[in-house]
């Protein structure tokens, strides 16, 4: 199969729009032959995960550009960094370690793209919609992008999604076309009058996300939302646990208000039930803990706090007081930071143990002070990664239950 390109893709390979423009329109040739996309297609966006320094590579690869005069030609966001850059004196990391991470971050600004450092782009001015054609990186911001939104994205991993922001293009392949945004697994709750609450949403896309391999899930009988929080929970659990980058929710996301419209009119290729144990099952595997056990920290955020989701917590903090000396870090886009300052949302929060984390995440980098204790998460995202990444035990509980721990000292779910 023969890739088509138009006259702009072939001067920009051709190198008559510089020398950086070229590199990522061969990457992007590549990348596109090699899937067997047909041709490429503009794209109004982009969604950049390279910014957390992994090692030299990542970094000379930006650096590249930068020196070849690159620009991305389109709206371009930023993934969180190893680095808070708003808190430099926050994240502990060696000299050897700090510089590079640093640069990696200015590089890509160097590059115009946006100093948003956030893995939820959705919630910044930049947020797409129904419809539009972007690259994005970053698991939790694709799936939100696909089926919250209903924009359109594959799947980008480093480097090929700054290769899209450098060109404007993307392959004119997989859930960038309508033909392959089909449902094929559908997921049938019968959960009776259990409580909507935040975790039912993470325990449906923990099991959605492990069950469903490279299919598209349609979850039927799944509760309206509170908010699209609850979606951004579910949606970032099955890509934790899974390769989902769509799910469809019956009668709630964009292009599933009928199981037909979701499935286009075919039959599921194989139909799983979910009740309230599985739920229950598959949120217990998110904690290591029983209730009880003393506390070191609470780590709020991932995906990044939205202003919604702030505007919960802060009453919360204000009614429970915890001042037990046990910090509660919340990750959150600086956009958002920006905003609650400017409210002067966060005058006093300090008293409470709160510690804002911006431009970065507490499960990928050192910022938790108490590595030897139990840190207790609403996210079923960091509970799944942060023992692997940093070495903690978890416990997994509603927001609420975190903040009621933090001010008892040890482990709080529920009645308990």
């Amino acid at each position: 199969m023969t890739l088509e390109l138009t006259a702009q893709d072939q001067s920009m390979l051709d190198g008559e729009q510089g020398p950086s423009a070229a590199a990522a329109m061969k990457i992007l040739v590549a990348f596109s032959n090699a899937i067997g996309a047909r041709g490429l297609l503009d794209i109004s966006g982009a969604h950049i995960d390279g910014c957390l320094y992994h090692g030299k590579a990542g970094l000379d690869f930006v650096e590249r550009l930068v020196e070849g005069g690159g620009r991305v030609q389109v709206p371009t966001t930023l993934n969180v960094g190893s680095f808070d850059l708003i808190h430099p004196g926050m994240v502990k990391m060696p000299a050897s370690e700090e510089v590079p991470a640093r640069r990696l971050m200015k590089a890509h600004l160097e590059l115009g793209c946006q100093a948003t450092f956030t893995c939820a782009p959705y919630q910044t001015r930049f947020r797409p919609e129904f419809g539009q054609q972007v690259a994005w990186g970053e698991s939790n911001a694709i799936v939100f992008a696909n089926s919250v939104i209903g924009a359109r994205t594959n799947r980008y991993g480093d480097f090929i999604d700054l290769c899209c922001a450098m060109t404007g293009r993307a392959p004119a392949w997989g859930l960038h076309l309508s033909e392959n945004r089909r449902g094929r697994i559908l997921f049938e709750l019968d959960i009776g009058e259990a409580d909507p609450n935040d975790s039912l949403f993470v325990g449906v896309g923990l099991i959605i996300g492990q069950a469903s391999g490279d299919r598209i899930p349609v979850i039927s009988g799944l509760p309206q939302a509170r908010d699209e929080d609850q979606l951004k929970a579910l949606g970032a659990a099955a890509a934790t646990t899974g390769a989902v980058a769509l799910f469809h929710a019956v009668g709630i996301t964009p292009e599933a208000n009928t199981p037909d419209e979701a499935f286009h009119g075919h039959a599921p290729d194989e139909t799983i039930r979910i009740t309230p144990a599985d739920i229950d099952h598959a949120l217990s595997r998110l904690s290591g803990v029983a209730d009880g056990a003393p506390l070191a920290a609470v780590s709020l955020g991932t995906p990044h706090f939205s202003h919604e989701e702030w505007t919960r917590l802060l009453p919360m903090l204000r009614e429970a007081a915890p001042g037990r000396g046990i910090p509660i870090y919340v990750n959150t886009g600086r956009a958002t930071l920006t905003r609650l300052q400017e409210e002067g949302a966060l005058t006093g929060m300090e008293a409470f143990g709160l510690i804002p984390v911006a431009d970065t995440c507490t499960y990928v980098t050192s910022i938790i002070e108490r590595l030897d204790g139990v840190v207790m998460t609403n996210s079923g995202k960091w509970a799944h990664y942060a023992p692997g990444n940093i070495g903690v035990t978890v416990a997994f509980a509603e927001m609420a239950d975190c903040i009621r721990s933090a001010a008892a000292g040890h482990v709080v779910r529920g009645a308990s």
